[in-house]
């Protein structure tokens, strides 16, 4: 069991480390700007602006960085979602979303009349 916690330990390491890598890259050559929602980032919220990988492989890492885009937090997390919906229509699931049935704040105003 040691040897597969290394195994997984060491491949979440180097992962890490080329993640760091084409994102230092990706910000040395593409302007800060999200290229969804074209919002600017200065340096004290880069953390927010993402590297994605336009055909959806991580170790496709061009030094030129045709395979990269800048987006921001939001924009990034909208693209993956547009991403996994796509798979679930062709794949012929539904993806229409039921209404919620629970009411969080039923009997709330009755429980206040008692104070």
């Amino acid at each position: 069991m040691a040897k597969l916690d290394d195994l997984v330990a060491q491949a979440r390491k180097a992962q890490q480390e080329r993640a760091r890598s084409y994102r230092e890259q990706a910000l040395k050559i593409l302007p800060w700007i999200c290229g969804r929602c074209a919002r600017e980032f200065g340096r004290e919220r880069l953390r927010e602006l993402t590297v994605h990988h336009r055909d959806g492989n991580h170790d496709n890492n061009p030094p030129d960085g045709s395979n990269w885009e800048l987006l921001c937090v939001y924009c990034h997390e909208n693209e993956h979602a547009r991403v996994e919906d796509s798979k679930l229509e062709k794949s012929g699931q539904s993806t229409e979303v039921k209404p919620a049935t629970h009411r969080a704040f039923e009997g709330l105003g009755e429980l206040l009349k008692k104070k």
